[in-house]
């Protein structure tokens, strides 16, 4: 089977270096939903040496902190699972209290219909608080 994380993964790339890609997800129903993922194949965080687990990391605190300058959440998920795609991964969800599933995880049977949000240029506005941040 071919990794779909080992090529560049689909969305919108907000950053990369030669270490990970930081990608907007097109999820229906979660606007902001951003992955960090590791370009090299390794399932697991300590698979990497101590310095790349800390870049890791730090880009994902980045991302969290776009987000939420951005979009101004509820809470952040913060999830690497790889279960399905065992190759490493961050996901980094906002959650607003009027989403489809909350309080429950995104995976989770919806509760509600969810209200639009994100609006014009959300890649545009977290790139802006990426640099900024």
């Amino acid at each position: 089977m071919q990794c779909e994380l080992c090529r560049q993964p689909a969305g919108d790339l907000l950053y990369q270096d030669d270490k990970l890609w930081m990608v907007l997800v097109d999820e229906p129903g979660y606007p902001g939903f951003c992955r960090v993922v590791w370009k090299s194949h390794v399932k697991e965080m300590t698979d990497l040496s101590a310095a790349d687990r800390q870049h890791l990391m730090d880009w994902v605190w980045r991302a969290e902190a776009a987000i939420r300058q951005t979009m101004r959440p509820a809470k952040i998920n913060l999830a690497s699972l790889g279960n399905v795609v065992p190759h490493l991964h961050w996901h980094v969800i906002p959650r607003f209290e009027d989403d489809a599933h909350f309080p429950s995880p995104i995976w989770a049977a919806p509760r509600r219909e969810a209200p639009a949000r994100g609006g014009p240029d959300l890649a545009g506005r977290l790139r802006q608080a990426l640099r900024t941040g």
